[in-house]
């Protein structure tokens, strides 16, 4: 009786919490399923990030959740864009679909955004650019990063060199790749643009240079916060297995 009053003893408080503090009732279903790993996420998805705060807390909430309901944001996306079809919550859409990998539906959602007076929008040029290189179609996203270009400092940032990169990258324009990778790898927050630099020069046949890169990959990841780890690991793996592959 004991081992079951201490099993459940968390699930209870738990539970208690979510009901004073006006938790979502999908919290008590996981309380109710799974005891004692269900308290457990509820400690880190809720508790945890009100007594720490900031930034780290707010993201360790944010990855607790994408794990729990992955596909949640995109249906409340899709539900706002279809009572309100605007612009805003069709790009709110895409990038939901983006961040399930779905990026038929992502390019599909930005297609319908770049007309009248968004077709020279910055933000959903490169959004569909992007999306446009996810499924290969480079010469299509030229097109857009041309346009983006046009505009002037807007299609000079790190992101949109990120995509100029990987767009003649993929297109057999190996030369041309070099200048813009080395310029986001610089300029681009966290391990992609980097990571991506990396695995360009490894098949590139640079495998010093690789190497170097790789070096300085590791030395940034090991200084991220283990709760935000995550994601960077990826970038981080990519630029491992690509040398690799290259040696």
């Amino acid at each position: 009786m004991l081992y079951v009053l201490l099993a459940y003893a968390p699930s209870v408080l738990a539970g208690i919490h979510a009901v004073r503090t006006g938790r979502a009732q999908q919290w008590l279903w996981i309380l109710i399923i799974a005891p004692g790993l269900g308290a457990a996420i509820y400690f880190f998805a809720e508790i945890l990030p009100e007594l720490m705060g900031g930034r780290t807390a707010r993201g360790v909430r944010r990855g607790v959740v994408r794990a729990l309901d992955p596909e949640r944001e995109l249906r409340q996306a899709l539900v706002a864009l279809e009572d309100t079809p605007t612009v805003g919550n069709r790009m709110r859409a895409a990038n939901a679909a983006a961040t399930l990998g779905r990026w038929e539906d992502a390019e599909m959602h930005l297609r319908q955004c770049v007309y009248g007076q968004y077709a020279e929008d910055p933000v959903i040029l490169l959004a569909h650019a992007n999306a446009l290189i996810e499924l290969g179609r480079f010469g299509e996203a030229l097109t857009r990063l041309e346009a983006l270009k046009a505009l002037g400092k807007e299609g000079e940032t790190g992101l949109a060199a990120l995509a100029f990169a990987r767009t003649y990258e993929g297109l057999g324009r190996l030369s041309e790749a070099d200048a813009p990778y080395r310029f986001a790898a610089d300029r681009v927050p966290g391990l992609e643009a980097g990571a991506r630099y990396v695995a360009y020069l490894a098949r590139a046949g640079r495998a010093e240079d690789a190497r170097v890169g790789l070096a300085e990959i590791e030395r940034r990841y090991s200084k991220i916060s283990p709760p935000l780890r995550a994601e960077a690991r990826i970038w981080r793996d990519l630029a491992a297995k690509a040398l690799a592959g290259g040696q």
